[in-house]
């Protein structure tokens, strides 16, 4: 199994967030080696601040990873607009923490250098999220919830 150090910021600002060791089994799940991972949860101000900052764009959004290295060990910041991801959920009808799972492996698989810039390279991650998520029991994020 890969080695995760694993350091969890702004979590005790948030009630109903999972507990540490759920957030480490979900990141493992989407490693392939070694990585060091900040998750920092943060409110609607710094995330706005952290999108416009560095992708320009005036909005919170729900999920940024600021890869730092791949190699020899994996390095990111993955940082998650709580807000957000329960505004999303709501809108959604999916449970937060479906909502977060998913978001989480996303964020990661971005840190190993996935994208979804482009379609193919989008259902490729898509693809990945999907089996990623299976593995812990979870359903596929791009189907709409059973009415």
């Amino acid at each position: 199994m890969a080695e995760l150090r694993l350091a969890v910021q702004g979590h005790s600002r948030f009630k109903g967030l999972p507990a540490r060791a759920t957030l480490a089994r979900w990141i493992r799940l989407a490693l392939e080696g070694d990585a060091e991972i900040t998750l920092r949860f943060v409110g609607s101000a710094e995330g706005r601040r952290l999108n416009r900052d560095y992708r320009g764009k005036d909005h919170a959004t729900n999920v940024l990873t600021f890869d730092y290295a791949r190699a020899p060990m994996l390095h990111a910041d993955i940082v998650l607009c709580v807000p957000v991801i329960r505004r999303e959920a709501r809108e959604q009808h999916k449970t937060l923490r479906n909502h977060l799972a998913h978001l989480v492996v996303h964020g990661v698989l971005h840190a190993r250098g996935h994208d979804h810039d482009r379609a193919a390279r989008a259902k490729q991650m898509e693809a990945l999220e999907v089996a990623i998520l299976g593995r812990i029991g979870l359903p596929d994020p791009y189907r709409p919830p059973a009415a």
